[in-house]
């Protein structure tokens, strides 16, 4: 993809699910996650979602689940979710060969957009495996803060990964958004 090309963006349908359980399991997990750099496969193995939940994502009332294309093929993908005051942002999977060509900017930029001019929030929050501070680090330089509170990891719960460590948990992050 050229990344001088505008990508497109669009609500994700119930037909997108196999494409977008592909795409979110490529970027993270596995061998073919390891071609980018947000990969998660030394410290979790498994899935890192299933049909089951890119549907629910999907159909919740108060989300949606961002489709990115660039020359009709699905490139990334991203959640977000109305929650009040702020927006969620979440399930973000850029495929892996496309990392680190800026494309990941773009989306975020445009979550952000979305959430502040069509749902009126004020606030962008997140969640990352504490452990991962390269990407945290990525987060930062976006204009997220870290807010040290953490929340647990589903240990024991096989639909978000086999762990390979014991101190995996999920810290907020934030951004006001303009």
């Amino acid at each position: 993809m050229d990344i001088a090309a505008q990508p497109t963006f669009r609500a994700a349908t119930a037909d997108d699910v196999p494409a977008l359980v592909a795409l979110i399991e490529s970027a993270y997990r596995g061998d073919d996650s390891r071609a980018g750099w947000t990969t998660e496969a030394d410290i979790l193995e498994g899935q890192r979602t299933d049909p089951a939940g890119v549907l629910a994502v999907i159909e919740k009332p108060a989300s949606r689940l961002v489709a990115v294309e660039s020359a009709g093929e699905l490139v990334a993908c991203c959640q977000l979710e109305h929650r009040g005051e702020h927006a969620y942002f979440g399930m973000f999977a850029v495929r892996p060969t496309l990392q680190g060509a800026g494309l990941g900017k773009l989306i975020i930029a445009e979550a952000e957009r979305f959430a502040r001019d069509e749902w009126g929030v004020t606030e962008m929050h997140m969640t990352v495996i504490s452990v991962r501070e390269d990407l945290i680090a990525w987060y930062v330089r976006r204009g997220y803060a870290r807010t040290g509170e953490t929340s647990p990891f589903p240990y024991g719960n096989e639909r978000f990964g086999l762990p390979t460590r014991d101190d995996l948990e999920f810290e907020l992050l934030t951004k006001r958004l303009g």
